[in-house]
């Protein structure tokens, strides 16, 4: 009653909080839509997953075609420079194989070179250190440039299954795929990009899992001037057996799709 009295003698009234922020949500101005710029709608474009995935493409179908230009493999395996020598020419080694593995560079040859160059213990070291370093820049360059575009191509049954298996069980996919033989290791790599697998799995995987067949490569290499010792004869058997292995499980896996 006295708030009345005073409002209806001329006295000031006080808003309710309501009141004002109605007022203010309708006396706000609504900020006009900016077109997007030319330059804006260049990176839209350039950024989308279908040219990340043209500039991966062109990437290594440069990479390949230096590859077959230059021959690094052959520098690598045959023309190492002589005055190149102690722990500075392994990690040059290392470093040049892996980024010559990224262009699809077989690497029994880079393996064995390893042993030839630096003997079993240095040359295994050199062959897993650009192993890991190659395999990690393929898987990154595929997770940052292909993920996107290629993740949604994944709808048959078959590759359905097998991103299911790497995005769940990325270590262990990923250790039995490096311990069979057969599987290119860029396949391996670029495969794992695309799927959910963790980073950290797929790199202690592909270091685990290469060691049998880096080992056995190494060594044969490292005694290649030795063709009848026992230990050059174990290290080709451990090369030939399993290949000759996964060939056969291959061939059943095949014949059973078939009757299938």
């Amino acid at each position: 009653m006295l708030d009345d009295a005073t409002t209806r003698s001329g006295g000031t009234a006080t808003a309710s909080p309501q009141a004002v922020a109605t007022e203010l949500a309708v006396t706000a101005p609504v900020p006009a839509t900016v077109p997007m710029g030319f330059a804006a709608r260049c990176g839209r474009v350039l950024l989308s997953p279908w040219s990340r995935l043209s500039l991966l493409l062109v990437l290594l179908a440069a990479a390949a075609a230096s590859v077959l230009l230059f021959e690094p493999h052959k520098l690598l395996a045959h023309g190492w420079p002589p005055q190149v020598g102690g722990p500075v020419a392994v990690v040059l080694f290392a470093v040049g194989y892996g980024l010559i593995t990224v262009a699809f560079v077989p690497r029994p040859l880079l393996n064995l070179a390893a042993g030839a160059l630096f003997g079993s213990a240095l040359g295994m070291g050199a062959a897993m250190a650009g192993t890991v370093l190659g395999a990690g820049i393929s898987f990154a360059l595929g997770r940052m440039l292909g993920q996107d575009a290629l993740r949604p191509l994944l709808r048959g049954r078959l590759l359905k299954a097998a991103d299911n298996q790497f995005s769940k069980h990325g270590f262990r996919s990923m250790l039995a795929v490096r311990l069979f033989p057969g599987v290119p290791f860029w396949a391996a790599n670029y495969a794992a990009a695309v799927s959910r697998m963790g980073y950290v799995p797929f790199l202690l995987a592909t270091a685990l899992g290469s060691i049998p067949n880096i080992g056995a490569y190494v060594v044969a290499g490292a005694r290649a001037s030795q063709p009848t010792s026992p230990v050059f004869l174990i290290a080709v058997a451990a090369i030939a057996l399993p290949a000759l292995a996964g060939a056969v499980v291959a061939w059943r896996k095949r014949h059973h799709l078939r009757r299938r």
